[in-house]
């Protein structure tokens, strides 16, 4: 089901099924801002609730399956959405009852961003929830976001260079993403991304920004996908645009706390043409 889209004044929905940041750095609090930075109205399904600051995660306390399939329900009960970003899910369970809440999500699209472990090295989903979110998720998503560690961990391989990361992507794809984005940003030199679907393989560089203040930068990335899926771009347009948009979030992020700071939706939302029409 879509949002209400014939009603004047209403802009369009994005439901982010995500983690909480208590820093306000990453997770929903991100996903959040990005939406509202691109024009949109951010819903949410809280799967997680953290303690952590801008040196780390300290505690995880993950919420019931039960109430996470509630609140995507209600969400798409109510309004309707259209689009679903998918972040931090922490347990198996909380990722079979989010797959069984999305298996009719009707016309939404779905990205999906698979967070295993945070920046500072702490592990956000164990090794039984990675095998969920292969079996279930995957075949769901319109998108599926891994950065390199992220799918050298989906697949069990290391991913060498550009060639690896294509193999990668078509990999994943044969495990039922209808598209894939790995991103490059854990390498060193140009920041290139590859992006493959069933129709191309493209890749999306950008000149490397030198900043240590890029906490939130793949939840960005994914929600802003998922922003301009909803508006109607295609897939290769949207990733493209989202690209440009995280560039453009890096280049305006802050320093908080002792940590490396977040990157800054607001401020790209503001610097960028990023409300034009499909």
């Amino acid at each position: 089901m879509l949002a209400h889209e014939s009603r004047s004044g209403v802009p369009y929905l994005v439901l982010c099924v995500a983690g909480t940041d208590s820093a306000g750095c990453s997770g929903l609090a991100a996903d959040l801002r990005t939406v509202a930075a691109l024009g949109g109205h951010g819903q949410l399904a809280v799967t997680a609730v953290t303690a952590q600051d801008t040196l780390g995660v300290n505690a995880v306390s993950p919420v019931s399956p039960r109430m996470v399939r509630a609140q995507i329900a209600a969400a798409l009960g109510d309004a309707g959405t259209g689009a679903v970003k998918i972040g931090m899910l922490a347990t198996a369970p909380i990722v079979r009852a989010v797959a069984a809440a999305l298996a009719r999500p009707g016309r939404a699209r779905i990205v999906l961003d698979p967070v295993l472990r945070s920046s500072t090295g702490r592990t956000l989903l164990d090794a039984a929830g990675q095998n969920a979110l292969v079996e279930l998720l995957l075949p769901l998503a319109d998108l599926i976001t891994p950065n390199i560690p992220e799918a050298e961990a989906l697949l069990g391989h290391r991913i060498r260079g550009v060639a690896g990361m294509k193999a990668a992507a078509r990999d994943l794809r044969d495990r039922g993403a209808r598209a894939v984005l790995v991103k490059g940003g854990h390498r060193r030199g140009e920041a290139v991304d590859v992006y493959a679907d069933a129709d191309e393989t493209m890749l999306l560089s950008a000149s490397r920004i030198r900043c240590v203040d890029t906490r939130g930068s793949g939840c960005v990335l994914s929600t802003a996908c998922a922003c301009f899926l909803a508006r109607g771009f295609s897939l290769p347009e949207a990733v493209r645009r989202a690209k440009a948009f995280v560039t453009a979030a890096i280049g305006c992020s802050y320093r908080l706390g002792r940590g490396p700071g977040p990157v800054n939706p607001t401020g790209a939302g503001l610097a960028g043409p990023w409300g034009e029409t499909v």
